[in-house]
């Protein structure tokens, strides 16, 4: 053993910053987060489909018509099928 390979004990070193506990710890203050605007307050949650104030997806695509939820779809029938079901039955 020797300088060069020296470690700190198991579990004695913290991985992840605890983010805003005061100026001493280093990250303090803003906590990282930069200075103003909505993503730097408590509570920010982006809207779904949000674009950064580009026009949303949803938006821009053209919409046209109405759709009836409750169309009924008819199926044609020719006349010689209405003939040939007559002559079955009889």
């Amino acid at each position: 053993m020797d300088l060069s390979n020296l470690k700190p004990a198991k579990g004695s070193v913290r991985t992840n910053k605890r983010l805003g506990r005061g100026e001493g710890s280093g990250s303090g203050g803003t906590a990282s987060r930069g200075h103003k605007g909505a993503k730097s307050r408590s509570g920010y949650s982006k809207k779904v489909g949000f674009e950064g104030g580009q026009m949303p997806l949803q938006r821009r695509v053209p919409k046209f018509g109405f759709k009836n939820p409750n169309r009924v779809v008819y199926s044609g029938i020719n006349l010689d099928t209405i003939q040939k079901l007559v002559m079955i039955i009889k």
